[in-house]
């Protein structure tokens, strides 16, 4: 089996090392009039939003709250010529790399405008889109999921006073950045505790290694995941009974094991650690990402009960 995954970090060089119908009786967020609302599309299980670069677009970029910075594709930077910018030193699943950089002088999500980024240039064929919207596109915002009715909002975070109170049917977790990722400590497999990371840009939950031996389960099958820059990794896939996230309990939930680089990166390579991917997140009627206030929520699919 293959998969893609599109968590990356990238450093300067020179900078040290099912989906249901709508439920009319649900409670949901009221809507800011500053947002920027857009529909989602799905790119190998993967969300999308079209995206302008300068006055031209709109192209599909892969939403990937594992990325620490914006990536567009080298075929859609010659396309529209944009100027060269500095070699970046990238970690992505397989490891750290040297590529090439091209200055996006405005960068437009809906309503949202952003400042000259010099975004890594990777093939558009192991990126499986235009590119990659990251944490610096991101960072500071709130950015709310809504997979009922295949909707993306991103908008100003608010002050944590002025956040509403949860609805009944949410469930508020808190996180701490690392690296400018919001990891939850707050999780516990088997009454160990586990870091996780929530990761947008992969289709797929990945562990590492320090959670993989702390699985009692030994039928594993051998799977391959493609990196962004196009090499592969290989994993081992298979199920863990019950992990609990916050208040959010996975039970049975799919995962691949492997010795992936970012593990090491963020310091979690000897700490039972995950980053949750989409087919985790799909779970929930909607997820909200508040980046500046590191708190997520999670809408509990209909007729869900608390664990």
């Amino acid at each position: 089996m293959v998969f893609k995954s599109a968590l990356l970090i990238v450093l300067l060089a020179s900078a040290p090392p099912l989906q249901a119908p709508p439920d009319p009786g649900a409670t949901d967020p009221v809507p800011d009039p500053a947002a920027a609302a857009l529909d989602f599309a799905t790119e190998q299980d993967r969300m999308t939003l079209p995206v302008k670069i300068a006055d031209s677009g709109p192209y599909a970029f892969i939403v990937d709250t594992g990325s620490q910075r914006t990536v567009i594709s080298r075929q859609l930077a010659q396309l529209l010529k944009l100027s060269p910018g500095r070699d970046v030193r990238m970690t992505a699943m397989t490891g750290a790399s040297t590529v090439a950089t091209a200055i996006i002088p405005l960068i437009t999500v809906g309503t949202l405008g952003g400042a000259r980024i010099e975004a890594p240039a990777l093939e558009a064929e192991h990126l499986g889109a235009d590119g990659l919207l990251g944490l610096d596109t991101l960072q500071g915002r709130a950015l709310t999921i809504d997979f009922d009715r295949r909707r993306m909002t991103v908008a100003a975070a608010r002050p944590r006073g002025r956040r509403p109170a949860p609805a009944a049917d949410e469930i508020v977790v808190t996180a701490k950045s690392v690296l400018g990722q919001l990891v939850v400590t707050d999780a516990l497999y088997a009454g160990t505790r586990v870091r996780v990371i929530l990761d947008t840009g992969s289709a797929i939950t990945m562990g590492n290694l320090a959670l993989k031996k702390r699985v009692s389960r030994p039928a594993m099958t051998p799977i391959s995941v493609m990196s962004v820059t196009g090499a592969w990794l290989s994993a081992d896939a298979t199920q863990i009974r019950q992990i609990k996230v916050g208040g959010v309990t996975f039970q049975n939930l799919p995962i691949a094991f492997a010795d992936a680089a970012p593990f090491e990166r963020f310091g979690l390579q000897k700490r039972p650690a995950l980053m949750l991917g989409m087919d985790a997140l799909r779970l929930f009627r909607r997820v909200d990402i508040d980046f500046a206030n590191r708190e997520v929520r999670f809408a509990l699919p209909r007729n869900a009960h608390r664990l």
